[in-house]
Order: structure tokens, then C-alpha cells, then sequence
């Protein structure tokens, strides 16, 4: 098996409970496009990231898509699902190519259910989380497409540590909820300015610091909020952490 520390949320979970988690967790590998679980329906697997990105995206009936957030390593993908028996109607699928830990959807609620320090951790992660959808709206319904392109790129930057991004300009336009003109437009303004490179579904990140300043000002909130997800003793109430 996978180490589970390559897992954020799954490296700070109490000792007890990852030892009953050893024998459940499979390591898969989640190709480009992999669908992690549809809208409105119960996962059959909860997935515990180990690298790559997966987006959280609304489908209209009429086949428009626009992401509503995005996971990495840190992530409990499916923990929305385990609040409860209302349908989530957001799909998730892998942006870029992922690993992952993974168990039986089923197996993790009785987790979350029996075990009140895991259940505080991952209702942290959720809450974290919605926080960051919520800034999403603001961003797409208030900011230009520049502003959001690089406030998205620097996103999945912080999540896969790396200049390098493999993201075709039909993916782009879906995740800003834009035509592929529009973003077309912004991508090449971001390339004038020397802060990116694009070409050929590859974009690299060329000059971090005044792409930060191309961004809007949700990104430092955003950027913020992951940092301080799971930070060390944060939560008071959990009895144990990992070490």
C-alpha cells in the first residue's frame, strides 16, 4: 500500500483509525478524465488523493460545465457525501493525472460515524472547502477572465508543486465557464506579459510572484485557506495527531 502520508487529511487522522484503514486502502492510478463519482448519486469509493488534480464541476442539462473547485493531495474527495443522505449535484473527475488511496465509500462512513476525532478532521476539510466554493462564485460572477485564468492556474500550482501543467485550452475554457475565444484571449495576454507559456495543452507557470498580481484578489484568500487547512494544532478537541 501507498504511504498514507502522502495524503494530508488521511497523514492526520488519528493512529487507531488508520491502522483500520491498512487493510481497506487500494493505491490506484486515475488517468486524465477518470470519473471519481457522478451528480446526484451515492459513491461506490471514497478517494484520498496522493498527487495529480481532481476538478469539482456543475453540469447543465444543456451540456455546460463550469468548476465549483478543485482537490489535491489534500483531499477526501467524497467527504461532502458523508454528511449526510441529501444528493450532491456536483461530478468529480481527475484533471490531471492522479493517484490515489482508495476504499469502499460505505467503509469510510462508518468511520466518520463511529469516530468523533476523524469526523472533527474531516468536517474541517468540508468546511474549508466551502469556503472556497463560495469564493469561487464571487470570482466568476465579479472578475474579468485574465484575472480568474491566473487565479485558477496559481490554484492547481499550489496543489501539484509543480511549473508544469498539462491543460488544453478546451479544458481551460470548461473549468473558467468561458468560451475558448475568450480564454484564447486571456492565456495569450498572461504569455505577452512573460508570466506564462502556452503552448500544445501545456502551460508552465514562468513567473509566479507578478502572476500572483495578475490575479484577483480572491486568490490570496484562496491560497490562505489552503495554508491553513489542517495546520498543526489548529483544531482544539482532536485527542490525538499524527506525528
Amino acid at each position: 500500500m501507498a504511504n498514507v502520508s502522502s495524503n494530508r487529511l488521511l497523514d492526520l487522522l488519528p493512529l487507531d483509525v488508520r491502522d483500520r484503514l491498512r487493510s481497506k486502502l487500494q493505491p490506484v492510478a486515475l488517468p486524465k478524465r477518470t470519473v471519481l463519482y457522478e451528480a446526484n448519486e451515492t459513491p461506490r469509493y471514497a478517494h484520498f488523493l496522493t498527487s495529480g488534480i481532481a476538478s469539482i464541476v456543475i453540469e447543465t442539462p444543456e451540456g455546460d460545465v463550469a468548476e465549483v473547485n478543485v482537490f489535491g493531495r489534500e483531499a477526501l474527495v467524497e467527504a461532502l457525501h458523508l454528511l449526510g443522505t441529501t444528493f450532491v449535484p456536483t461530478r468529480c473527475f481527475i484533471q490531471m493525472d492522479a493517484t490515489a488511496l482508495r476504499m469502499p465509500f460505505d467503509e469510510v462512513q462508518k468511520i466518520f460515524l463511529e469516530s468523533e476525532d476523524s469526523r472533527k478532521l474531516i468536517l474541517q476539510f468540508v468546511q474549508n472547502q466551502a469556503s472556497i466554493t463560495s469564493q469561487i462564485a464571487a470570482c466568476n460572477r465579479l472578475h474579468n477572465a485574465e484575472e480568474r485564468l491566473a487565479r485558477w492556474l496559481l490554484m492547481v500550482q499550489d496543489r501539484v508543486e509543480g511549473d508544469n501543467l498539462q491543460l488544453t485550452q478546451e479544458f481551460l475554457a470548461d473549468m473558467l465557464g468561458a468560451r475558448r475565444s475568450t480564454v484564447a484571449l486571456a492565456a495569450g495576454s498572461l504569455q505577452q506579459s512573460g508570466l506564462i507559456r502556452y503552448s500544445r495543452g501545456l502551460v508552465q507557470i514562468t513567473d509566479r510572484e507578478n502572476l500572483e498580481d495578475a490575479a484577483c484578489d480572491c486568490y490570496p484568500v484562496m491560497k490562505t485557506l489552503l495554508k491553513n487547512l489542517y495546520k498543526e494544532k489548529k483544531m482544539p478537541g482532536l485527542t490525538e495527531q499524527a506525528s
